[in-house]
């Protein structure tokens, strides 16, 4: 068992190495390439649409919060409308991820009463910040206990406000911020400042802290997919730095994450431009009802509806039903039945995201 003893931040040594520094200036580039290649899609609720329900799927399967893309797409966030608690609870953290977004693009700063807001959303409860002793991260094969996080409420309470100012005070430390992303990441796994939802919290407050220093511009970095298919040298090196402070393996491993998302993320940003210029082109050329509300609507996810349709270009459930069946009739969308509904599915992003799931980062 670890008997890791939380470091107050800003770290006393340097952690900036030459093989960090040079493993920072790949993934800064592949990042910056990743930003400017998001402002080619004009609506930015598209990205954020279909990158963060991706996000949020896949960091819930770290946590072996397992659903299909079929469940996921078939789910209503604002009717509370799902096909399984898995998918309820994916929906869950793309909506804590699209308002944690919103309030740190909006006030500059991540606190930690947002992150307690972020995880109560996650979580559905108000518990906030541990107050009773007793956890332990232990080892799913075995049961043993790996690592005894902080256990009282006022330790936990006072390494949160250490790091709430380590991610807000840009002067505490000059340090790359991707190099402080990854020891922010490390850090509050280690406080496992909540009961529940830590690992999900964590992966939320990366991609904050780098829209907070203007590294990002929309909530896309789609990092958990990345650790989900290393998951084994995830915890591995989590826990290597607690008992043989291994800074650097851990960091190196976090911006090989970074450099590697970014990458497939310009090529999931890219098909989707192409699919929005293909439909558009088909669209105007076999109807009469073309409108960028329309395409805007098929690609938010691959799965709409006649209410989505109806709510989001204003029109009556009669002229909704006829675009959508008309769209299925040239080849656009599919037309399926689910239950009570009729759901039009977008064929060419589904398979587009279905294709960047099975792509494996090695």
């Amino acid at each position: 068992m670890s008997n890791y003893q939380i470091p107050k931040l800003p770290l006393d040594f340097d952690l900036e190495t030459k093989a960090i520094m040079k493993k920072t200036a790949a993934a800064r580039s592949a990042l910056a390439e990743m930003k400017g290649a998001a402002l080619s899609i004009p609506n930015e609720n598209i990205l954020i649409s279909t990158l963060s329900l991706q996000e949020a799927k896949d960091s819930s399967a770290i946590e072996n919060i397992i659903t299909t893309h079929d469940e996921l797409y078939q789910g209503d966030y604002l009717k509370q409308e799902f096909k399984s608690i898995a998918s309820k609870e994916v929906h869950n953290y793309a909506e804590a991820l699209r308002w944690g977004f919103e309030t740190v693009r909006q006030k500059g700063f991540l606190s930690n009463n947002h992150i307690i807001q972020m995880q109560a959303t996650l979580e559905e409860n108000d518990a906030g910040f541990r107050k009773v002793p007793g956890t332990e991260l232990k080892n799913e094969q075995t049961g043993a206990i790996i690592y005894t996080p902080p256990q009282s409420h006022n330790d936990v309470v006072t390494f949160m406000s250490n790091l709430e100012q380590f991610i807000n005070d840009d002067d505490i430390c000059d340090w790359d911020p991707l190099v402080k992303m990854a020891i922010i990441h490390h850090q509050f796994e280690s406080i496992h400042p909540f009961y529940d939802g830590n690992g999900r919290t964590g992966r939320i407050i990366n991609i904050l802290y780098l829209v907070k220093v203007g590294m990002l511009n929309l909530p896309i970095l789609y990092l958990s997919r990345f650790i989900n298919q290393n998951k084994t040298d995830y915890y591995r090196l989590l826990q290597k730095v607690r008992t043989e402070h291994a800074w650097e393996e851990w960091v190196l491993y976090i911006l090989d994450g970074i450099e590697q998302t970014s990458l497939q993320t310009i090529k999931v940003i890219e098909g989707i431009k192409n699919l929005m210029l293909k439909h558009k082109k088909k669209i105007r050329e076999n109807t009469k009802f073309y409108s960028q509300d329309l395409i805007n609507n098929l690609f938010n996810h691959p799965y709409t509806k006649i209410d989505f349709v109806m709510a989001d270009l204003d029109v009556s459930r009669l002229t909704a039903t006829k675009y959508l069946d008309e769209l299925d009739q040239i080849g656009i969308l599919k037309k399926i039945k689910l239950g009570r509904d009729n759901y039009y599915i977008n064929t060419d992003l589904y398979n587009l995201l279905s294709n960047v799931n099975q792509t494996r980062y090695v």
